[in-house]
């Protein structure tokens, strides 16, 4: 019986093992199941959101980051002087959690910061931080101190005793952030050229606005976190440095124009409108006629670099206060505004050649005509005057350049015609913008003409350069085809991209966009302006000695009522292979007589002298002892230094409505300075004084 029991007993138990193995084998095998999906959840987490989870764990760690900022790249000129630059600059950090993590730190670092930076911190400030604000970890105390301000509180961090010990161990919570401030070296030369940088290194104006992309670099960053053993570990992200450009600019020549407008400036300032400057606007072009190249810009008024929105050289403090936010506006775009490429205005007779140019290219006008100057033109009951009231009496196409004849060039235009005109006036590319590479150019095909809306007397003045509208670089690179063989090249001022170590990134080569006359064509023209500064209306341009041609414009601006003028000179040097093409421009000179362009020659001629020695063009003619000891303003200067009053004996005018006023619908209907209300005059308007034409031959005699 008991072993019965027994029996029965073991096999219970043996059943009961089998079941329990089999549980077991069944739990084990969804334990190990859910290990090996939990296993392959986790693998396929960190395949598809890795990234992700991992900057979420860092983000929860003792981390840090701290930004590299990059080097905005250099602007220089043709011969690599630096023009503008970045430098490195320091900004002072507290970090108040380091500070105050112990006591013993907070009175030498106090110490050390205010006997090292006492104009720019003050204590009762900086206690401030650390009293209520102790959990900040970036303040900043002090901006953009120089390596020289900060190196004082760096050698006491840094300072160490004869066993290598600091001598300052308590001098905490305290670094210096790195960043990179805008410098012009030369503070305004070149100003509206270059332009200067907002903040954030934003290119506001000129070529640090145009180039900017090429200039700004990308910022780098250091990244620091306590890794799951808690060790720091720190990747560190490069910045890249913007690229520098080299430009055609010359600094030298650059310096010398600017010279001259400032010298005319003062010159002429306060002298009949009290308070005012020498003119409303002097602006100086100098271009490689071969290339497109700029070599000079220059206009006034000008600003400082390194001061953009400083005003006061022109207002007083009391107007400044007074100005309201659309007024200091106004007045700062006035001083930033490059009059050379954004603003336009009536060119007057400096447009002539091209009339010339258009009639022989086109085979309208010969060489061995001839026309006659009875001092006017009648337009119905209309009567618009040559500067010459009397008449020049019989022109051929080279006098009538020479003497600035505007009856001569109204007959040529008759001949032109207005289809021929206006389609030489777009092969010139006046009316279109010719892609200079500085931001805010003119398009100025609102101020022009067309075939639909041209009349006899707007054929007419156009022909002397009266309503119409051009901008200075349009006119200068016009003028340049016209004496280079007839190739007209887009103006520029980049010459190549370079990197942060000096490799060049790229080049910029001249680029020849059309022929705008035959070489033949351009040969006659050089002629006929060389006589007409040798002995014509433009002798007062002539540097002694040194072969030039060129021609004089005055136009009457807008409104004619005001007999108001802007007088200018384009010339080219040497004749026989142009080097260089300059124009200069004198809007409203502060004068009782504005209308002579003697004004803007003498600012040529002046230039001229120290340009040619620097840019080693030699003389090609004998001396003749014309304009010698000249000043600025056309005075002649004695060996004892006394002076003789200047001549102004230029044409005094390039045509004046008497009989009546012509008003006419501006060109594309834009009421700018260009409305076409005819007192169509280049130069002197004299119609309500005296006749007191300049009867001479020769207008550099009086």
């Amino acid at each position: 019986m008991g072993k019965q029991q027994r029996k029965r007993k073991k096999k219970e138990n043996i059943k009961f093992q089998r079941y329990m193995k089999s549980k077991l084998v069944v739990f084990f095998g969804l334990l190990l199941a859910c290990l090996c999906a939990l296993i392959g959840r986790i693998m396929y987490i960190n395949y598809t959101n890795g990234e992700e989870y991992k900057k979420e764990v860092l983000s929860r760690q003792d981390y840090d980051s701290q930004l590299i900022p990059y080097q905005r790249g250099d602007i220089l000129d043709t011969n690599g002087t630096v023009l503008a630059t970045s430098v490195a600059v320091y900004n002072v950090i507290l970090d108040c959690k380091v500070l105050t993590s112990s006591q013993e730190y907070i009175e030498p670092t106090v110490s050390a910061l205010l006997q090292c930076f006492p104009e720019q911190i003050e204590e009762e400030k900086l206690r401030s931080y650390i009293n209520e604000e102790s959990k900040r970890a970036y303040i900043v105390l002090a901006k953009q101190l120089s390596y020289d301000e900060i190196q004082d509180f760096v050698a006491l961090q840094e300072a160490v005793d004869d066993d290598g010990n600091l001598k300052n161990p308590d001098i905490k919570g305290v670094w210096f952030e790195t960043e990179y401030k805008r410098t012009y070296p030369y503070n305004s030369l070149a100003a509206d050229v270059i332009g200067f940088t907002s903040a954030g290194d934003v290119g506001t104006v000129g070529l640090e606005n145009y180039y900017d992309d090429i200039l700004n670099g990308v910022n780098g960053r250091i990244y620091g976190y306590l890794n799951s053993n808690s060790d720091y570990e720190k990747t560190v992200i490069a910045a890249e440095d913007g690229d520098s450009i080299v430009i055609s600019i010359d600094e030298n020549v650059q310096a010398i124009v600017e010279e001259k407008i400032a010298e005319f400036n003062e010159a002429y300032k306060d002298n009949v409108r009290e308070g005012e400057d020498g003119a409303e606007n002097i602006a100086v072009i100098i271009q490689n006629p071969n290339t497109g190249e700029i070599i000079a810009m220059a206009s006034y008024p000008t600003f400082d670099l390194s001061n953009p929105r400083d005003l006061t050289p022109y207002y007083t403090e009391e107007e400044i206060d007074a100005m309201s936010d659309e007024e200091m506006y106004a007045a700062l775009n006035a001083i930033w505004k490059n009059y050379c490429v954004t603003e336009t205005y009536e060119p007057g007779s400096v447009q002539k050649p091209f009339t010339v140019a258009s009639g022989i290219e086109s085979g309208t006008v010969t060489t061995d005509m001839t026309f006659y100057c009875d001092g006017s033109e009648t337009f119905g009951s209309d009567v618009i005057h040559c500067f010459e009231r009397s008449g020049h009496g019989t022109e051929t196409v080279k006098g009538a350049l020479m003497d600035s004849c505007n009856d001569a060039l109204m007959q040529m235009s008759y001949l032109i015609g207005a289809e021929t005109f206006l389609k030489y006036q777009s092969i010139f590319g006046f009316g279109q913008k010719t892609n200079i590479d500085l931001p805010g150019e003119a398009y100025t095909a609102s101020l022009m003409y067309t075939l639909d809306n041209i009349t006899p007397v707007d054929l007419a003045t156009n022909s002397f350069g009266q309503n119409y509208n051009c901008t200075m670089i349009q006119m200068i690179s016009a003028f340049s085809s016209l004496i280079n063989g007839g190739t007209y090249y887009q103006p520029h001022l980049l010459k190549k991209v370079i990197d942060a170590d000096g490799n060049t990134v790229s080049t910029y080569d001249p680029v020849a966009l059309k022929q705008t006359v035959s070489e033949s064509t351009s040969d006659l023209l050089k002629e006929y302006l060389y006589e007409t500064v040798s002995a014509g209306t433009a002798t007062s341009a002539k540097v002694d000695g040194y072969s030039m041609g060129g021609k004089t414009g005055t136009a009457q601006k807008y409104p004619r009522s005001e007999k108001n003028y802007l007088v200018s000179f384009i010339g080219f040097t040497p004749v026989e292979n142009p080097e260089l093409v300059i124009y200069c421009v004198v809007d409203t000179p502060n004068v009782d007589d504005q209308a002579h362009s003697t004004y803007a020659q003498n600012i040529v001629r002046e230039i001229m002298e120290e340009v040619y020695p620097y840019m080693n063009i030699y003389p090609d003619e004998e001396t003749t002892g014309i304009n010698a000891n000249k000043d600025i303003t056309g005075a002649t200067v004695s060996e004892d230094g006394s002076t003789s009053e200047g001549q102004l004996d230029d044409e005094n005018s390039d045509g004046s409505i008497t009989e009546s006023e012509i008003v006419e619908d501006n060109p594309g209907g834009n009421t700018s300075e260009n409305t076409n209300e005819s007192n169509n005059s280049d130069e002197e308007d004299n119609s309500n004084e005296e006749d007191n034409s300049n009867e001479d031959d020769n207008p550099d005699e009086e």
